[in-house]
């Protein structure tokens, strides 16, 4: 049985969900930015090892091991009112950023549900001289929305390509 097609609107939809979504990150709209996050949310970064070939399918940890990051809406809303402290360190002065986002592809789930890959790019630069560079792939679940943007997203998982993170925080979303 083929797999249901993609409408070009649809498809144009999502794009511009995750356009805005970039926008609001790199706008520093947080709490804009916390209503596209279903109440279910789980927002997860696995870690990635470097392996060899044989072991392909041990690269990325698996849920129950270790994570870069592993959250649900209620951490995400914390981290936002800290971030919104002025107090977080990490982010004091505060990050700028740039979120390019491209390769997305959708898939129409059974439940109404989208499952959406994407690829990212994501410049950021702290201070005068810190300059992070992140690329990878984000697997998002989206379900409709009556938020304004159409979406919410229900799951998030982010693949780094890198296995080592240089960066001296991950204190910013992907």
């Amino acid at each position: 049985m083929a797999e249901p097609l993609i409408t070009p609107a649809l498809q144009h939809e999502i794009e511009q969900f995750l356009y805005a979504e970039a926008a609001l990150l790199d706008d520093r709209q947080f709490d804009t930015w916390l209503t596209l996050l279903a109440d279910d949310l789980h927002y997860f970064m696995p870690t990635r090892r470097t392996l060899q070939r044989r072991e392909r399918d041990l690269e990325i940890s698996a849920p129950d091991e270790v994570a870069l990051f592993d959250e649900d809406k209620s951490s995400m809303v914390v981290r936002v009112r800290r971030l919104n402290t002025g107090l977080a360190w990490a982010e004091e002065p505060p990050s700028r950023t740039r979120h390019l986002i491209s390769n997305v592809r959708i898939t129409e789930l059974p439940n109404g549900q989208y499952a959406v890959r994407s690829y990212f790019a994501l410049h950021r630069n702290r201070l005068e001289r810190d300059v992070d560079l992140f690329f990878g792939e984000r697997l998002d679940t989206l379900r409709r929305a009556g938020n304004g943007y159409g979406f919410v997203i229900a799951r998030r998982t982010i693949h780094l390509d890198q296995a080592t993170v240089l960066a001296p925080n991950l204190s910013i979303f992907f």
